[in-house]
């Protein structure tokens, strides 16, 4: 969760500075992972009584899966609006560069940690969160092509096309962490 804060306030900050949908949504992904290892901490920190394990489980599926559809519908949004130049257009951002490239390893590492401890507890909300990890590498990744174009070719709106090339990937796991809570 610390690395979260960090990643959170720095894709915040460099992006709007340099007005990048894609950092912006970089940085409220990161504050979702936050308010999801906050439920996690809570769902796995606590003494359940019989029967009210599973019930807290669906909730922090739910929870989880709900944010991911909170992010797809801002990126949609806010890619939208960047695309018909209602915003500024992006501009390069060697700040945010470097941080998603931090950020592809340091997620890589977590989504691994995550899911191992995700199977040997049996916990299918710590599983979902671990996914959470997974798509922050993703974006990492799609992010880190999309400021690159714009760092060397100056193509402004493939800022706002790799934040949109993530859409199905959230909307995916929003599903699951919803189907999963209905179980």
């Amino acid at each position: 969760m610390g690395w979260n804060v960090v990643e959170a306030a720095v894709a915040l900050w460099s992006g709007a500075a340099a007005n990048s949908v894609a950092l912006l949504a970089f940085g409220l992904d990161s504050l979702i992972e936050l308010f999801a290892g906050f439920v996690l901490a809570w769902r796995l920190g606590r003494q359940w009584k019989q029967g009210e394990e599973e019930t807290a489980e669906r909730r922090a599926l739910k929870l989880v899966g709900f944010s991911f559809f909170v992010l797809a519908g801002y990126i949609a949004s806010q890619s939208l609006a960047t695309l018909l130049r209602w915003v500024a257009e992006p501009r390069p951002s060697p700040v945010g560069i470097a941080l998603v490239v931090v950020s592809a390893l340091v997620m890589t590492v977590l989504f691994w940690w995550k899911r191992g401890i995700a199977r040997r507890l049996g916990s299918r909300s710590l599983r979902a969160e671990a996914m959470q990890s997974l798509v922050c590498d993703l974006q990492d990744l799609t992010l880190l092509v999309g400021l690159g174009a714009n760092a060397l070719w100056g193509w402004w709106w493939a800022d706002p096309l790799a934040a949109l090339a993530l859409l199905p990937l959230i909307i995916k796991e929003g599903w699951e962490g919803i189907y999963e809570s209905a179980k």
